[in-house]
C-alpha cells in the first residue's frame, strides 16, 4: 500500500482550494490521462502536445519549489494535513510587507501605551482616545473654550492627574467609562469639565445628574461645580432638604438648573410625590460619584442605594445617555454590572486596584481593651497632634460618649453623626475647614469623598469592618500631593479582620509585621462585621468593676435568683413565684396547696348546714304568724 493510496484513503470526499503539487502525483496524473484518452476514439495531437508541455513547466516549477519547501503544501497558511503519525505536510510562513499607514498606526499605540505605563494609567476597551499631555491640548484636539481653559488655571488646574489623562478625552468622545482611582485624585474635576463643554448653553432642564451617597460629598461637588462653571451660562443645583412647604421651590430650580446634584434618596422622594411635574428624560449624562457604595446590597432589599439607582435608571430614558461611574476601589458588582448595562465600556484604572495611597504613612498600635483606645489616644495628645485630625468610630453612641470624654481636656473637638440637623452638619464642617475645630470625630459617614484640605492625621478609633473602608478613611489625609498619617487602633476581637488590612498596608509600602499576614480568616465573621458592627464596651473614664469580675457577680446573683424563685405547674402561665423558705420542696408547696383547698371545701360545706338550719327554724315562725 503506497502512500498515495493512504492518502487517497484519508482525504476521500474532502475538497482542497489548491492543487495537490508533487512528482509522483503528476506522473500517475499523466498515466491516468493516457488511459483515458486510449478509451477516446478521437484525440487530436496539438492538444496531447500542449498538455504534455504543460505538465513539464508543472514538474519543473514543482522541484524548484522542492527545494525551497520540504514538505508540499495542502491548505493555507494556518492549515497542516497529517497523513501518519510524526508526517506533517505544510507551508512555511511568509513574512508580509506592511504597509506605512498601519506602521504608523502601530507605532502611535506603542506610544500612546508607553505614555499610560509612565503615569500608572491601565485602559481596557476597544478604540481607546490617547490620554492627554496637557491641559492645553482640549482647545486643539476637542475645541474647547479658551474662558473655561483660563477657569481652569485660575481654579488652581495646571497639570492633569492620571485620571484627568484618561477620563476627560474619553468623555469628550461620548465613551461610557468604569475609572478606579486613588482618592484624592482629582476625579470630581474629571467628570465636571467634559460635563460642562458638552452642554453648552442652557436649554431649560436638567441634561446631566450626578449622583453621590452623602449629602455633604453632593454638597462639596457643587461647589467644585461653580467654580468651573463660572465662564458659561450653565445652572447648578443641589437638592437641599426636601419639606412640603419647600417642594414647589425645589421643583421651580430643578427646572430651571442644566447640571443637578443630589442623593439618591432624595432624588426618589420627589420622584415619586404626585404633586410634583419633574422628569429626567432630558438627562444626556448620568455620573455616579462613589460607585461601589452605591452598589452595596441587592436590588431585592428595600430603602437600599441599588434599589434607588434602578428608579433612577429607569427615569432617565434619553436615547443617546451616557453613564460614568467614578470610585477609589474597584468590587465585583460594579465591574459585572457596568459589563451588561454601559455599552462600548472603558475600564480605567490607576495604580494598584484597591490600594491606599503612598502619601499616608499607615500604623497599627495595639490596644488590649476599650478602655487602652482611651489612653492611646490621650497619649497622642500629650506627645503633640497636627491639627486638623479625624477621628473615626463606628456608630453615633461611640462618637457621642468619646465626645463627652475629649471635651474636657482642653481639645477644640466636636462630633457629626446622622442625628445632627442638617445646618448644624454643615456649620461643624464649615467651621472644621475654616480651623476652629482641631478634632472632628465622625462616624462612616464622612470616609467617603469628603475632601478637607491639609488634613494631617486620620485616627481610626474603632477598627474598620473591611479593607474598602479602611482604604476610604485613610484617604482623608494624604489629599492633593500633601504627605499624611493614619493611626489604627486595633483590639483582641478585631484579630479577625487584620490581615486584609495588614496586606493594603503592605500593598502601600508601609512596614507590617509578618504574623498579621499568616493570620488565618474566617470569612464567615468577615462577612458578618461588614452587615453588623461588634459591640464594644462603651467609652468611659467612671472607674468601674473589671469584666471577670462583672462575670462572677451575675453568676452569683443568678444562682441566687435560680434558688429563691421555682417553677410551679399548677400556676397560670407558669409563673416565677417568691418562696419566703428558700429550702422548700415541691411536696411541701403540695402540701401547703391541698390545706387551703380543704380549708375552702369546709367553709362552703358548713355555709350549706346554716342555711338549711335557717330555713327549717323559720318554717314554724310563718305557721304561727298564719295562725
Amino acid at each position: 500500500m503506497d502512500a498515495y493510496d493512504i492518502f487517497k484513503k484519508l482525504t476521500k470526499g474532502l475538497t482542497f482550494k489548491h492543487k495537490v503539487l508533487g512528482i509522483k502525483n503528476n506522473e500517475l496524473e499523466s498515466k491516468a490521462t493516457s488511459a483515458k484518452k486510449g478509451k477516446v476514439e478521437k484525440i487530436d495531437i496539438k492538444q496531447e502536445l500542449s498538455e504534455n508541455e504543460s505538465l513539464q513547466e508543472e514538474s519543473e516549477n514543482e522541484e524548484n519549489k522542492l527545494k525551497e519547501d520540504s514538505d508540499c503544501t495542502l491548505s493555507d497558511k494556518d492549515e497542516e494535513l497529517q497523513l501518519i503519525d510524526g508526517v506533517k505536510i505544510g507551508k512555511k510562513k511568509r513574512m508580509k510587507k506592511e504597509k506605512p499607514q498601519d506602521l504608523k498606526k502601530k507605532l502611535e499605540l506603542e506610544q500612546q501605551n508607553h505614555f499610560r505605563n509612565e503615569h500608572g494609567i491601565k485602559a481596557v476597551g476597544r478604540h481607546i482616545p490617547a490620554a492627554l499631555k496637557d491641559f492645553a491640548e482640549l482647545s486643539d484636539r476637542y475645541n474647547v473654550q479658551s474662558a473655561m481653559m483660563d477657569t481652569m488655571v485660575k481654579c488652581g488646574y495646571n497639570d492633569p492627574t492620571p485620571v484627568q489623562r484618561q477620563a476627560l478625552p474619553c468623555m469628550l468622545e461620548d465613551r461610557q467609562i468604569l475609572a478606579c482611582a486613588p482618592t484624592g485624585s482629582g476625579k470630581t474635576a474629571a467628570f465636571l469639565l467634559p460635563i460642562l463643554h458638552t452642554l453648552g448653553a442652557p436649554q431649560g432642564g436638567p441634561r446631566a445628574l450626578i449622583l453621590c451617597p452623602t449629602r455633604e460629598l453632593a454638597a462639596q461637588i457643587h461647589r467644585e461645580a461653580l467654580r468651573l462653571s463660572a465662564s458659561t451660562q450653565l445652572r447648578c443645583s443641589v437638592l437641599r432638604s426636601i419639606k412640603m412647604s419647600k417642594i414647589k421651590e425645589r421643583e421651580a430650580t430643578f427646572r430651571k438648573s442644566d447640571i443637578v446634584i443630589s442623593t439618591p434618596n432624595r432624588l426618589c422622594y420627589l420622584l415619586n410625590q404626585d404633586a410634583v411635574n419633574i422628569t429626567l428624560e432630558k438627562i444626556r449624562w448620568l455620573i455616579i460619584d462613589e460607585a461601589d457604595k452605591l452598589f452595596e446590597g441587592s436590588a431585592d432589599q428595600e430603602s437600599d442605594f441599588r434599589q434607588q439607582l434602578d428608579q433612577i435608571m429607569g427615569a432617565c430614558g434619553h436615547k443617546q445617555r451616557r453613564v460614568a461611574m467614578f470610585s477609589a476601589t474597584h468590587t465585583p458588582a460594579v465591574a459585572k454590572w457596568c459589563r451588561h448595562n454601559m455599552r462600548g465600556l472603558i475600564n480605567i484604572t490607576v495604580g494598584q486596584r484597591n490600594a491606599a495611597t503612598g502619601l499616608v504613612d499607615q500604623e497599627l498600635l495595639y490596644c488590649g481593651n476599650e478602655s487602652g483606645k482611651l489612653l492611646a489616644f490621650r497619649q497622642l495628645v500629650q506627645k503633640g497632634l497636627k491639627p486638623p485630625v479625624l477621628v473615626f468610630v463606628q456608630s453615633k453612641d461611640r462618637a457621642k460618649q468619646l465626645f463627652k470624654e475629649l471635651i474636657y481636656d482642653g481639645i477644640n473637638v466636636d462630633v457629626i453623626h446622622a442625628d445632627r440637623t442638617q445646618t448644624q452638619r454643615d456649620n461643624v464642617v464649615r467651621s472644621f475647614r475654616v480651623g476652629r475645630i482641631w478634632v472632628l470625630i465622625c462616624t462612616e459617614l464622612m470616609g467617603r469623598g469628603i475632601d478637607f484640605r491639609g488634613v494631617n492625621l486620620v485616627v481610626n478609633y474603632d477598627f474598620p469592618p473591611s479593607a474598602i473602608s479602611y482604604i476610604h478613611r485613610i484617604g482623608r489625609a494624604g489629599r492633593a500631593g500633601q504627605r499624611g498619617r493614619a493611626i489604627t487602633f486595633f483590639t483582641q476581637d478585631d484579630v479577625g479582620n487584620l490581615r486584609s488590612i495588614a496586606s493594603v498596608m503592605k500593598q502601600s509600602g508601609c512596614d507590617v509585621p509578618e504574623y498579621m499576614l499568616k493570620l488565618k480568616q474566617n470569612p464567615n465573621k468577615r462577612k458578618k462585621l461588614m452587615k453588623k458592627a461588634p459591640h464594644r464596651d462603651s467609652i468611659t473614664t467612671i472607674l468601674g468593676k473589671r469584666p471577670d469580675k462583672r462575670k462572677l457577680e451575675e453568676l452569683k446573683e443568678s444562682e441566687k435568683k435560680s434558688k429563691d424563685t421555682k417553677e410551679i405547674k399548677s400556676a397560670k402561665d407558669k409563673k416565677q413565684r417568691k418562696i419566703q423558705d428558700g429550702d422548700t420542696t415541691e411536696k411541701q408547696i403540695n402540701f401547703k396547696k391541698n390545706n387551703k383547698i380543704k380549708k375552702k371545701l369546709d367553709k362552703k360545706f358548713k355555709g350549706n348546714k346554716d342555711n338549711k338550719n335557717k330555713k327549717i327554724k323559720e318554717k314554724p315562725l310563718l305557721r304561727k304568724k298564719a295562725k
